[in-house]
């Protein structure tokens, strides 16, 4: 393999590292999402049937119901969009793998012909 071809691998190894962080970012603000969203479920069980919500920086009057059900939507979504990201997650951490490897490989080749 060529100092080129060679490059080119540690690049696309550095890009996926970079991806990856970039994942369990946005992995953790869903779970921050998913966190409040419980925390209100739980607040709603011990509040009385007058319950209000903020919707653009104003506090509205709402039905229990609909909100619980608005909450157990949002943590439903939640729960999906953390599980694609841990699939792609997964997938990444492979090629990861994979590239080391072969980046190793060439490495210890390339010593012994030294």
């Amino acid at each position: 393999m060529s100092q080129e071809e060679f490059s080119k691998k540690v690049h696309e190894l550095q890009n996926l590292e970079q991806s990856i962080q970039g994942m369990l970012m946005q992995k953790q603000s869903i779970q921050m999402e998913m966190n409040e969203s419980l925390n209100a479920l739980e607040e709603l069980k011990s509040s009385s049937d007058e319950v209000y919500k903020i919707v653009s920086g104003i506090m509205i009057r709402s039905d229990k119901t609909s909100i619980k059900a608005e909450l157990e939507e949002k943590k439903k979504l939640s729960e999906a969009r953390i599980s694609a990201i841990e699939k792609q997650e997964n997938v990444f951490n492979e090629k990861i793998e994979k590239l080391r490897k072969e980046l190793d490989e060439l490495l210890q080749r390339n010593a012994k012909k030294k």
